[in-house]
């Protein structure tokens, strides 16, 4: 049976397609290691906290008190916070590429430095090291894969790094609690290692290269990348650049004077401030101990690794559906199984602190309404954000918008972190989770009425709708 010329034509464009597609899933792995030594830094300190608070496989030369322990986890913030200006102040000058090379560096640092520890001092440099790599490393990839990936799975594929990240920290729950202090370090240089590596064979942005005038490289990336008919649109809404250079203030400014720009500031950083005002990294730092404050009957180790195979069989929901439902019908769905699971966390703590004999029947109630607000945060809340946060800003300010939004969104989870304890010890168990579960209400009703659906619109069709 003879096959049309036609018909050849057919099957070479989707084998092009093909071929083009499994590039751009390799490119996403290789930089997603690095999202797996993030989650590996976030998870950390909840099984080490205990380790560092027992005399047994400690490196320092004694327990470390609760306040020295919600530092540990609390300081990983400060690195966090300072981790994205590193990434927007040289996304633009040296590119993306290397941006992802320094924030590997930094993750490799601050686990030599587990390895090598002696003092809390120096658990405390390795937090704040360790909090710079994931800042760098996570606008980083936030930028980069908002530029390299086709509409049809642009939401596919930033939706990739929260849910690799959580493999990430399933492997600390899973592994940590049962090896030593030390060990925890090689594991994750480990990763680190291979994570830089990896960087090496993955191109440089076009989206820089269309910005520095490079055209023939550009346009020879979005072909390889299978973004042929972006090519023209992509050249020309950089040729501006193209003999004149933007200066970092002026792109710092344009963050507030163009509407479009300050629409995307307002919608990203709102969204990050909720997504931290449900209590996730206060549960994710402190998992091990809220289930020994809770007094739950199940281990609070097997508990936490429970909850961190919930979390990434949940996050799988989001990358299923992000690019087919949209973003916001997910978000609200899953705001509102988060604000239920919330309340009735401090109802358990509730009917703690009033002695009620109920208690003895439901040692399991802690784990449960912790699985469902897992299961219900990743398969939305706490995955499609940073989604969002790829799709916004205009492209010479994106990597400045970006780590304006999560920056001043990992403020309002450092002051989290390091309240944690004096929240609980002032309001309650019972009254901290309602708050968090009312925060989660509030998220809700932003969403509902404030947050606009770019499925299936691309980066330049965004800006034109925030206009």
């Amino acid at each position: 049976m003879e096959v049309s010329k036609c018909e050849y034509k057919e099957i070479g464009a989707r084998f092009k397609m093909e071929a083009s597609l499994t590039y751009q899933l390799i490119i996403v792995a290789c930089i997603n290691i690095g999202q797996i030594v993030v989650g590996y830094s976030v998870g950390w300190s909840a099984p080490i906290i205990p380790k560092l608070q027992n005399v047994t496989d400690n490196p320092l030369e004694e327990p470390i008190t609760d306040l020295e322990a919600s530092w540990v986890g609390s300081l990983l913030y400060i690195g966090a916070m300072v981790g994205p200006y590193v990434t927007s102040i040289l996304s633009n000058l040296i590119g993306r590429k290397p941006c992802l090379f320094i924030g590997g560096l930094l993750n490799i640092t601050s686990y030599i430095l587990v390895i090598t520890t002696k003092n809390l001092t120096m658990v405390y440099a390795l937090r704040v090291i360790s909090g710079l790599g994931m800042g760098v490393t996570i606008v980083g990839n936030i930028v980069y894969v908002g530029e390299i990936a086709s509409t049809h799975i642009r939401g596919i594929l930033l939706t990739s790094t929260s849910i690799v990240g959580i493999s990430g920290t399933l492997l600390v729950y899973s592994v940590v609690p049962f090896i030593s202090y030390v060990c925890t370090g090689y594991i994750a240089l480990g990763i680190s290692l291979v994570h830089l590596i990896a960087i090496l064979y993955i191109p440089e942005s076009p989206v820089y290269l269309a910005m520095k005038g490079d055209a023939i490289k550009a346009a020879k990336t979005l072909n390889r990348l299978g973004r042929s008919n972006d090519v023209d649109k992509t050249l020309d809404t950089f040729s501006q650049f193209k003999g004149s250079e933007t200066t970092k203030i002026q792109d710092w400014i344009e963050i507030f004077t163009i509407k479009s720009n300050r629409i995307s500031l307002f919608l990203t950083f709102t969204l990050g401030a909720f997504q931290q005002t449900s209590g996730v990294a206060v549960v994710l730092f402190f998992a091990t101990t809220i289930f020994k404050l809770a007094g739950s009957s199940i281990e609070p180790h097997i508990a936490t690794i429970i909850i961190g195979v919930t979390r990434l069989v949940s996050g799988l929901i989001a990358p299923t559906f992000v690019d087919r439902s949209g973003r916001k019908i997910l978000l609200l769905v899953s705001m509102a199984a988060c604000s239920i699971s919330l309340s009735v966390l401090g109802l358990y703590f509730y009917l703690d602190r009033v002695d009620s004999p109920a208690l003895t029947n439901i040692g399991w109630l802690p784990m449960v309404a912790l699985i469902v607000y897992f299961f219900c945060y990743e398969a939305g809340f706490g995955t499609i954000p940073n989604a969002i946060v790829g799709e916004m800003f205009r492209p010479n300010v994106r990597s400045n918008g970006s780590a304006l939004a999560i920056t001043l969104t990992w403020l309002v989870g450092f002051a989290l972190t390091t309240s944690f304890n004096s929240m609980v010890e002032t309001l309650g168990g019972d009254v901290t989770f309602w708050i968090f579960g009312g925060c989660c209400v509030l998220a809700f009703l932003f969403t509902f009425f404030c947050l606009p659906e770019t499925k299936g619109k691309t980066l330049n069709e965004i800006q034109e709708m925030l206009s």
